[in-house]
């Protein structure tokens, strides 16, 4: 490893239930109530679920139907896109009274470089710590922070002991934590994956480190590289407070294949949510829209549309999405796998050369 890049303190922030939490913010009576975010009692898909309905099994991604099935007096609360966007915004601004190298992943979460922070705070966890309480204080909202040596354990550190949770990994803790991390816990390792792995006896980070390279690469392509470093601690991405990004998609592989277009569809849902959200939160706009299925015998096929001017909203990116999907009926095989991506942005955004400091 560059001994550099060793050095750096990344924090991973995640705001908890993002969507649901600020619903029953901005409506009292919600609170501590079974909540989903998106969907509808009878059709649709959850796009958030709080922590209440989480515990029935309510998940993000869920025909909102199975969600009704899990807990019969789920409440559906329709999304307020625009609102999100606006404490999205509030919450960005703490981030930069601390650190100008913010990298967003979404609405709800981003993380930071903190190697020098802007208020000169004498470790990455103080600065985790005041970053936590200032968005509660400004928001009221509760958000879980993850702090180490590189993005991938910061993300996991976010992810370990949520809700309203800071964690902290250190560059002595790091290999160890990671042996014992099951493997679904990595970030990075989807269920397809998981399963894939599970299968080849891997069921724990240890287990992963034990495959070397050539193995890892022979079984799941170029992701072996990523898998072979991070089941030993390391992973050297910066954080880019500006990344050119040429698309921004999201994609989901089905339980059992179908052929339905309403299925399709319905699958497509929060995945219009997600990639809207993507882009707005960066301030991006895209003329391109593309549509991806993979089949059944894992063939696939892509149809994109490009327009004279940027997709103007989440509605229009539905309609255009919608219209490829249609173009590629009657399908001939059932599909596995369904995607949308936006491309062709109007502006970029320059890289920021990495900060370096002391670890820890």
């Amino acid at each position: 490893m560059d001994p550099e890049v060793a050095l750096r303190k990344i924090i991973h922030i995640d705001m908890d239930a993002f969507y649901a939490s600020v619903e029953e913010r901005d409506e009292p009576s919600l609170r501590g109530l079974p909540l989903a975010v998106g969907g509808s009692r009878e059709r649709g898909v959850v796009m958030a679920a709080s922590y209440a309905a989480r515990t029935f099994g309510v998940r993000s991604a869920m025909p909102s139907a199975t969600a009704r099935r899990l807990c019969p007096d789920l409440l559906f609360v329709k999304p307020r896109f625009e609102v999100y966007r606006a404490v999205s915004e509030e919450i960005r601004a703490v981030f930069a009274r601390h650190t100008p190298v913010i990298e967003p992943v979404a609405l709800d979460e981003a993380y930071l470089d903190v190697t020098e922070n802007l208020l000169g705070l004498p470790t990455a966890t103080a600065v985790a710590k005041a970053i936590r309480a200032e968005i509660l204080e400004r928001t009221g909202l509760v958000a879980s922070a993850g702090v180490s040596y590189n993005k991938f354990l910061a993300k996991v550190a976010s992810d370990y002991r949520k809700p309203d949770a800071l964690f902290v990994i250190t560059p002595s803790m790091g290999p160890d934590f990671v042996a014992a991390l099951p493997i679904g816990r990595f970030h990075g390792v989807g269920p397809v994956t998981e399963a894939k792995m599970k299968r080849l006896g891997i069921e724990t980070g240890a287990d992963l480190r034990a495959w070397d390279l050539d193995r890892l690469r022979e079984a799941f392509g170029s992701s072996g590289a990523y898998y072979h470093a991070v089941a030993r601690g390391l992973d050297e991405r910066p954080v880019r407070a500006h990344r050119v990004r040429k698309s921004i998609g999201a994609e989901t592989t089905f339980s059992e294949d179908t052929t339905a277009f309403a299925v399709l569809a319905e699958r497509l849902a929060p995945l219009f949510d997600k990639v809207w959200a993507g882009a707005d939160a960066k301030g991006m706009r895209a003329r391109t829209v593309t549509l991806k299925l993979k089949f059944s015998d894992f063939a696939q096929v892509t149809r994109a549309k490009s327009l004279p001017a940027p997709v103007a909203d989440r509605a229009a990116l539905e309609r255009i999405g919608l219209d490829l999907l249609s173009g590629l009926f009657p399908l001939r095989r059932s599909a596995r796998l369904i995607g949308i991506a936006l491309s062709g942005f109007e502006q970029g955004e320059k890289d920021e050369p990495l900060q370096l400091g002391l670890g820890l």
